[in-house]
């Protein structure tokens, strides 16, 4: 058996290190992140008012946003950028969203690396 060349050492660390630091980021830093409206959501609730009434928040007034839906998947265990709901568990679902980015991506790389081109010697 040959030892792995120095490059393929390398490139390995800088995977491993990019992943630690990918984690760290959506794991610790995503606690900071603004719970607060952002510009798009600020810009659709212009003309309106969120009043609270006995079924929850409602929106009276004539703005965009009163004609929007939840999505198709906002029941999903990792809507809302947290685990089942639960506002302590953003940074669980940023992890979760980089494992998956991660294997997703790496998949395909991997396929598409091996497929190669028509006349590719070396794959």
């Amino acid at each position: 058996m040959t030892a792995p060349a120095p490059s393929s050492r390398r490139s390995a660390g800088f995977f491993v290190g990019f992943l630690v630091v990918a984690l760290l980021v959506a794991g610790a830093l995503s606690y900071f992140a603004s719970p607060h409206p952002d510009g798009l959501d600020t810009v659709t609730l212009e003309g309106c008012q969120v009043v609270e009434t006995n079924a929850g928040e409602q929106l009276a007034g004539t703005c965009i946003a009163q004609n929007a839906t939840d999505h198709t998947i906002a029941g999903s265990p990792l809507a809302h950028y947290a685990v089942a709901g639960g506002a302590a568990t953003v940074g669980l679902a940023g992890v979760i969203g980089v494992l998956v980015t991660v294997v997703v991506a790496g998949g395909l790389f991997w396929v598409l690396r091996r497929r190669g081109t028509p006349g590719d010697d070396h794959q």
